[in-house]
């Protein structure tokens, strides 16, 4: 059944929502953390995967991620599936983000030291900002360009005080940068995905991907790993991969491309430590400056308020949603509170409230 939204044009709004928690500071912590989750199992990766094949490992750090999703926790509500026509971005972010990227990864980090290998993670953030406004446009000025100023400025620091950090290849560092345009891309492209059940796309993304890395490792006859090096892949493909995505996923629904890539810089920072404290020497004092300055920036992306007046335009659309956020005032026979989902239709209205870059907030600014 399709629900139509009873708000006619040009409905107006100026109090507080009754759900009034902050979208873009929950974001921005769910985005913290896909970033921890990923950033601590860079150095593991290298360690795990030194005498695999770069498709083997890719392979089992997905099927680790496939296991996490199945094993994940449950939504508190139904969220929509990925249909039919979510079939060819769902193959496209899997080829990019689940073979592609982690193949180079894992090749490259065999000719590149973990540190170097995690100050060039950095590129991710940079592309996937870039990329949100190229594709979407994504409002990045004010305290958001500070902020994202502040971890390109952090990330900078890492590279200049790690670039002499172990033994290193060009062509392991080309590799590694080659991995982190994969997933920018794969970022930008997942933003329409991550209005549906992360659960669902997570399996989906992670099955395929370890499907193809697979097949590759077979055509290629690579060597596997050792029964423990393999567990440990499969360990941080659930932890770095898998988790990671299910929070990505999250906070972008709330943040969009742009500031959640941005928020996402602090991952490599966070493997730096990391490969630190498992005793490659490789951090330099400058380590201690680039983390103030990402500190600065999450604090900036966590405390940003953007309300301003806006119109919506009319839709048609199916997502979880509530009934005390302003924009679903449609009834329900008997009356649902909570979280739901359902097919529903919107009508054009106006009105002003704290939002993000959210399925409703889509719009331009200026």
């Amino acid at each position: 059944m399709l629900y139509r939204v009873r708000r006619g044009w040009p409905t107006r709004y100026s109090g507080s929502m009754a759900h009034s928690s902050n979208p873009l500071r929950r974001g921005a912590w769910l985005a913290l953390l896909a970033a921890v989750s990923f950033g601590v199992t860079a150095p593991f990766v290298k360690i795990a995967g030194a005498k695999a094949g770069p498709f083997a490992t890719a392979a089992l750090l997905y099927l680790g991620a496939a296991a996490a999703s199945l094993a994940g926790w449950k939504a508190k509500a139904p969220e929509p599936s990925p249909r039919a026509r979510h079939a060819p971005r769902l193959l496209l972010v899997a080829l990019l983000g689940a073979f592609i990227a982690p193949t180079l990864l894992a090749w490259g980090l065999q000719r590149t030291a973990a540190t170097t290998a995690s100050l060039l993670l950095n590129l991710e953030a940079i592309f996937t900002v870039l990329l949100g406004w190229a594709f979407y446009r994504e409002a990045i000025r004010g305290q958001v360009a500070l902020a994202v100023a502040l971890v390109a400025g952090g990330s900078a620091l890492l590279v200049i005080g790690g670039s002499g950090a172990g033994e290193s290849s060009w062509l392991g560092s080309l590799a590694v940068a080659g991995a982190t345009l994969a997933w920018a891309l794969d970022n930008a492209l997942t933003r329409p995905l991550s209005d549906l059940d992360p659960q669902k796309v997570v399996l989906a993304k992670a099955g395929i991907g370890a499907l193809l890395s697979m097949l590759a490792s077979r055509l290629f006859g690579e060597a596997s790993p050792e029964l423990p090096q393999a567990f440990a892949l499969l360990a941080c493909g659930a932890v770095g991969y898998g988790l990671s995505l299910r929070f990505y996923l999250l906070a972008q629904r709330r943040l969009g491309a742009g500031r959640t890539g941005s928020i996402f810089a602090i991952g490599p920072f966070v493997g730096v430590v990391v490969a630190w404290a498992i005793g490659e020497r490789g951090m330099q004092p400058t380590a201690l400056a680039a983390g103030l300055l990402f500190a600065a920036g999450i604090y900036l992306h966590v405390t940003e308020r953007h309300r301003h007046l806006h119109r919506h335009q009319g839709m048609e659309h199916e997502h979880a949603h509530r009934h005390d956020d302003q924009h679903h005032d449609h009834a329900h026979d008997p009356p649902v509170i909570g979280e739901h989902s359902h097919p529903h239709r919107h009508a054009p209205g106006e009105h002003a409230h704290e939002h993000g870059p959210d399925v409703h907030h889509r719009h331009e600014h200026g």
